[in-house]
């Protein structure tokens, strides 16, 4: 078995299981008892609900080398009533199609997305692989300060948890900074396995507590759009509504327009 095998299968196994935990056995029909040990459903239980063997179950959450099938997968997304995000999870680590995603039909050149950001009136800028920020407009420079200087090769999770600036500027920054790291780690899904991803989490994980902590609970969100409020040095308090946007043939890319609301 390849290491990169390896890794995609212990992802697999400790995401299920921290779903596991996470779910109320009262909520899928089990007694909740005073002889459980841990919290949420026991794997004979998940086994249960999504008719597999329990062996079998066990043998995915302990990473062993075995081939779980589409059908098996579904199975389990179901059980564990799984969002969008985390099904899409779920199937990238196994390397499975899931046979209820749809197909690509467009195409965008990346030159129409650096376009849109220049033109852009708010604050807008494109978000590489590893969320370094690969282009953005004089608006968001404005926005986000000193962190988005061409010379910086700036990245969203490093300003939002090394950054003590960004403490002060993003409003609510613990709940943003939680599902920003959920929503990274849906985002890199496919490259679960990459070297580069495995020592760009490490070194945030060491460099800060918050990240780490966030990280272990393997959530997993899409990025989305929604209000965001700053409260900016200069500025006062700034609100946005932000839209996000997956570039149909450019996936690992993400646009991120911001259009100013008026401040509460």
């Amino acid at each position: 078995m390849s290491v990169s095998a390896s890794i995609r299968r212990k992802e697999l196994g400790d995401f299920l299981m921290s779903l596991r935990q996470q779910r109320e056995p009262a909520a899928f029909g089990f007694a909740a008892g005073l002889r459980r040990r841990t919290a949420g459903l026991r794997r004979e239980e998940v086994a249960q609900l999504c008719d597999i063997s329990p062996t079998w179950y066990t043998w995915i959450e302990q990473g062993r080398d075995i081939s779980v099938s589409a059908d098996a997968l579904d199975r389990l997304a179901v059980a564990l009533r799984m969002d969008r995000s985390q099904r899409a999870y779920l199937f990238e680590l196994a390397g499975r199609h899931d046979p209820q995603q749809p197909r690509a039909e467009h195409d965008v050149s990346p030159g129409v997305i650096e376009a849109a950001v220049r033109g852009f009136a708010g604050p807008a800028y494109v978000l590489g692989r590893r969320w370094d920020v690969l282009a953005w407009n004089d608006a968001a420079a404005r926005l986000f300060g000193p962190w988005l200087a061409a010379d910086a090769a700036p990245n969203l999770l490093d300003f939002v948890f090394l950054d003590q600036a960004a403490r002060t500027l993003v409003v609510d920054w613990e709940v943003r900074a939680r599902r920003l790291a959920a929503e990274f780690r849906a985002d890199t899904r496919a490259g679960v396995d990459d070297a580069g991803l495995i020592e760009q989490v490490a070194q945030l994980s060491q460099s800060s507590p918050e990240f780490a902590e966030y990280w272990r609970r393997h959530d997993v969100l899409e990025r989305q759009g929604g209000e965001r409020t700053f409260a900016h040095p200069d500025d006062g308090l700034l609100v946005y509504h932000q839209l996000s946007f997956k570039l149909v043939d450019h996936e690992a890319l993400k646009l991120v327009l911001l259009t100013p609301l008026d401040a509460r």
